[in-house]
Protein backbone atom coordinates (compact mmCIF):
# COMPACT_ATOMS: atom_id res chain seq x y z
CA UNK A 1 0.00 0.00 0.00
CA UNK A 2 1.44 3.35 -1.02
CA UNK A 3 1.16 6.23 1.42
CA UNK A 4 -0.69 9.24 0.03
CA UNK A 5 1.29 11.64 2.21
CA UNK A 6 4.15 11.46 4.65
CA UNK A 7 4.68 13.78 7.59
CA UNK A 8 7.46 13.65 10.16
CA UNK A 9 7.49 14.83 13.77
CA UNK A 10 10.14 14.65 16.45
CA UNK A 11 9.90 13.13 19.94
CA UNK A 12 10.79 15.34 22.89
CA UNK A 13 12.75 14.15 25.92
CA UNK A 14 9.38 13.24 27.46
CA UNK A 15 8.33 11.16 24.41
CA UNK A 16 5.83 13.79 23.30
CA UNK A 17 5.29 14.99 19.77
CA UNK A 18 3.18 17.42 17.76
CA UNK A 19 0.74 15.94 15.29
CA UNK A 20 1.76 17.43 11.93
CA UNK A 21 -0.71 19.88 10.40
CA UNK A 22 -1.34 17.64 7.38
CA UNK A 23 -2.37 14.79 9.67
CA UNK A 24 -4.50 17.13 11.81
CA UNK A 25 -6.29 18.33 8.67
CA UNK A 26 -6.77 14.81 7.28
CA UNK A 27 -8.23 13.57 10.58
CA UNK A 28 -10.12 16.82 11.21
CA UNK A 29 -8.53 17.15 14.65
CA UNK A 30 -9.08 20.09 16.96
CA UNK A 31 -7.46 21.03 20.27
CA UNK A 32 -8.52 18.60 22.98
CA UNK A 33 -9.48 15.83 20.54
CA UNK A 34 -8.31 12.30 21.23
CA UNK A 35 -6.37 10.03 18.91
CA UNK A 36 -5.96 6.26 19.04
CA UNK A 37 -2.70 4.49 18.18
CA UNK A 38 -3.34 1.18 16.44
CA UNK A 39 -0.56 -1.38 16.16
CA UNK A 40 -0.90 -4.29 13.75
CA UNK A 41 0.86 -7.64 14.26
CA UNK A 42 3.18 -6.73 11.38
CA UNK A 43 4.47 -3.77 13.41
CA UNK A 44 2.69 -1.14 11.29
CA UNK A 45 1.31 1.63 13.48
CA UNK A 46 -1.34 4.14 12.48
CA UNK A 47 -3.42 6.74 14.27
CA UNK A 48 -7.08 7.54 13.96
CA UNK A 49 -9.36 10.13 15.49
CA UNK A 50 -11.49 9.02 18.41
CA UNK A 51 -14.98 10.41 17.94
CA UNK A 52 -17.56 10.68 20.71
CA UNK A 53 -20.03 8.56 18.78
CA UNK A 54 -17.55 5.68 19.03
CA UNK A 55 -18.33 5.31 22.74
CA UNK A 56 -20.34 2.19 23.56
CA UNK A 57 -23.90 3.37 24.29
CA UNK A 58 -24.73 0.10 26.06
CA UNK A 59 -21.80 0.52 28.43
CA UNK A 60 -22.76 4.11 29.22
CA UNK A 61 -26.36 3.10 29.93
CA UNK A 62 -25.19 0.21 32.12
CA UNK A 63 -22.85 2.43 34.15
CA UNK A 64 -25.64 5.00 34.59
CA UNK A 65 -27.93 2.22 35.81
CA UNK A 66 -25.32 1.00 38.31
CA UNK A 67 -24.71 4.55 39.58
CA UNK A 68 -28.43 5.16 40.08
CA UNK A 69 -28.90 1.81 41.80
CA UNK A 70 -26.03 2.45 44.22
CA UNK A 71 -27.36 5.90 45.08
CA UNK A 72 -30.91 4.63 45.49
CA UNK A 73 -30.12 1.42 47.37
CA UNK A 74 -26.73 1.73 49.13
CA UNK A 75 -27.82 -1.06 51.50
CA UNK A 76 -27.37 -3.54 48.62
CA UNK A 77 -23.58 -3.01 48.54
CA UNK A 78 -21.67 -5.89 50.05
CA UNK A 79 -17.99 -6.55 50.65
CA UNK A 80 -16.34 -9.41 48.81
CA UNK A 81 -16.01 -12.30 51.20
CA UNK A 82 -14.94 -15.90 51.26
CA UNK A 83 -13.85 -17.71 48.12
CA UNK A 84 -14.44 -14.76 45.75
CA UNK A 85 -12.29 -12.47 47.91
CA UNK A 86 -9.53 -15.11 48.11
CA UNK A 87 -9.64 -15.68 44.33
CA UNK A 88 -9.38 -11.95 43.56
CA UNK A 89 -6.51 -11.55 46.02
CA UNK A 90 -4.69 -14.50 44.41
CA UNK A 91 -5.08 -12.92 40.97
CA UNK A 92 -3.61 -9.54 41.89
CA UNK A 93 -1.17 -10.66 44.58
CA UNK A 94 0.44 -7.86 46.54
CA UNK A 95 0.52 -5.38 43.66
CA UNK A 96 1.00 -1.84 44.95
CA UNK A 97 0.12 0.82 42.38
CA UNK A 98 0.79 4.53 42.73
CA UNK A 99 -0.79 6.31 39.76
CA UNK A 100 1.13 9.51 40.53
CA UNK A 101 4.54 7.83 40.42
CA UNK A 102 6.61 8.47 37.26
CA UNK A 103 7.30 5.54 34.95
CA UNK A 104 10.49 3.63 35.48
CA UNK A 105 13.00 3.62 32.57
CA UNK A 106 12.00 0.06 31.57
CA UNK A 107 8.31 1.04 31.50
CA UNK A 108 8.78 4.06 29.22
Amino acid sequence: MTALAEDVSKLTDRYQTTVPSGVRKQLKLRKGDKIRYCTEPSGRVYIEAVREEEEDPALGAFLDFIETDIKTHPERLQAFEGALHDRLKALIGDVDVNLDEPLSPEDE
